[in-house]
């Protein structure tokens, strides 16, 4: 990658202004615990030379990793999501055991809250950026709702769970996904979201050309056109997808709480009636 020498040279210069604008306001960098990460695809990422990603940090050479954590998610260099799905059902499968080992004492309904606390608490925290990811890339975290029913209905491991995924009106991860992505749509719809969400969305109706359009009466959003696979994974293109998908009278609910239960009831719908 010709550019490569030309970045690491603009980052090393943002880390020696960004280390003096904080050497007068008694603060410091530590560049110990900096990390970089370079974001390509496989092929991109093996054209960059043996140590040609370093970026210096005072008197520190920072190499690029292969895996950094923010906010609790982790990124992968490929942004695959894999070592975060892995992270989540460690983290997932290590409660349902503690929990199993004292299932006897708790009863279903206690069970039920502490698997809501415990594991979908980290099954459903930023799973957007789980968005159009491969039905495989998403299969252990089904596994971990899989268990989880088992857990709470007593099951052997070998029973179906899909009547106890009904009777606890649970989604599946896919649908948890949408369900997310659409949440977040309404709420910049209706001006409960960050500016920085709300700017990335465009309702139909809004485009001076398209605003007679059927599209926008049924409150569709904008879909920005993508040539890379990868792009179809972005918010701006995933949630409006899934937006779109919903039906008229759902996309123009303004009530956040009789929007979040229809909406919960129609990916249900279609999670298990098909």
């Amino acid at each position: 990658m010709a550019d490569v020498p030309r970045i690491v040279s603009t980052f090393n210069h943002c880390f020696l202004y960004v280390s003096a604008w904080c050497a007068p306001k008694s603060l410091q960098l530590n560049a110990t615990k900096t990390e970089v990460l370079w974001f390509g695809t496989p092929a991109n990422l093996r054209k960059i030379p043996p140590g040609g990603g370093a970026i210096r940090a005072g008197s520190c050479n920072i190499d690029p990793a292969t895996v950094v954590r923010n906010l609790g998610v982790m990124i992968d260099a490929e942004l695959s999501m894999h070592e975060h799905v892995s992270c989540v059902t460690r983290a997932c499968f290590f409660h349902l055991r503690r929990l199993r080992s004292v299932r006897v004492l708790l009863g279903r309904d206690v069970t039920v809250r502490l698997v809501t606390a415990l594991v979908f608490s980290r099954l459903d925290y930023c799973n957007a950026v789980l968005a159009e990811l491969p039905a495989a890339t998403l299969a252990p975290l089904q596994r971990v709702l899989h268990a989880a029913a088992r857990l709470v209905g007593d099951l052997r491991p070998r029973d179906h769970v899909t009547q106890t995924l009904r009777e606890l009106h649970w989604l599946p991860i896919k649908q948890r996904v949408e369900y997310k992505l659409c949440l977040l749509v309404h709420k910049a719809l209706v001006g409960h979201a960050p500016a920085y969400l709300s700017d990335i969305l465009t309702p139909v109706s809004d485009v001076p050309s398209r605003s007679a359009l059927r599209d926008a009466s049924r409150g569709d959003c904008v879909v920005p056109r993508t040539r890379l696979k990868l792009g179809q994974r972005a918010f701006s293109v995933a949630a409006p997808r899934a937006w779109n998908r919903l039906p008229t009278d759902l996309k123009l609910t303004r009530s956040t709480p009789t929007f979040k239960r229809l909406l919960k009831t129609f990916l249900f719908q279609a999670a298990y009636n098909n």
